[in-house]
């Protein structure tokens, strides 16, 4: 996994706009949700991938464990796919005119529902209670792309946890439209994947900055289980 690499003089400045380095680690477990984005075989496999990301596999037992945690907790896991369909060409035109006819060819393969590079990849511990949603656009939270908020609305959740792949795309825009759509948003640092630690912990310290929190899987974990065992002291 990707070492975390955020300069100091990020956290102070976290600090002292809301009062302390991570202003979402009081999670109430039962109103919190994994949100996991795109780690589907088109995306980690080479021989399928139109966007191929080889730290996306090794994040794959962080996320089974923290997955696992929030379930743990009574909060939901929604695994997010990326997908391609008609609509994407009919009103994404800029996407599409901004690749190679070979390049828009290799993702359409990659990413049409039902073809092999869309499934989830097979060693992702995916529940029956868990959720899946398509989305159509880089961030599953813009309008058009997914119906992702209205789910997570839906059950009573306020808080996102953000995993996938890669940070500083797919990722990032989810989890800044998250916030600007009023949802306490966590990119969680080990259970993200980039194509490089310098893509990556740019990201991060972009997000962590301005729109939201950075925490690792055990801090979340142990945030959680608190939260959890201080609803069933009440």
């Amino acid at each position: 996994m990707h070492p975390l690499n955020i300069p100091p003089e990020i956290a102070a400045r976290v600090e002292a706009r809301c009062g302390r380095a991570h202003p979402f680690e009081d999670l109430d477990p039962r109103r919190t949700a994994f949100v996991v984005i795109d780690l589907q075989v088109g995306f980690m496999d080479p021989a399928i991938s139109h966007a191929y990301c080889p730290m996306a596999e090794r994040i794959v037992p962080v996320v089974n464990r923290l997955a696992a945690a929030v379930r743990e907790t009574d909060g939901g896991v929604f695994w997010i796919q990326n997908t391609h369909d008609a609509s994407c060409d009919e009103t994404w035109t800029v996407m599409q005119r901004m690749a190679t006819p070979a390049a828009r060819a290799r993702r359409v393969a990659a990413m049409s529902e039902g073809s092999p590079g869309h499934a989830l990849w097979p060693t992702l511990d995916v529940r029956a209670e868990d959720e899946r949603v398509l989305k159509r656009r880089f961030s599953a939270f813009i309008q058009g792309s997914s119906d992702l908020a209205a789910r997570l609305r839906a059950r009573g959740f306020d808080t996102v946890l953000i995993g996938g792949t890669v940070t500083n795309v797919c990722c990032e825009s989810s989890a800044r439209d998250a916030m600007m759509l009023d949802f306490r948003t966590v990119m969680v640092a080990d259970c993200n994947a980039a194509n490089s630690d310098a893509e990556h912990n740019a990201s991060l310290a972009a997000f962590w900055n301005i729109f939201g929190d950075v925490m690792t899987t055990d801090h979340v974990i142990e945030r959680l289980r608190a939260g959890a065992a201080g609803q069933r002291a009440a």
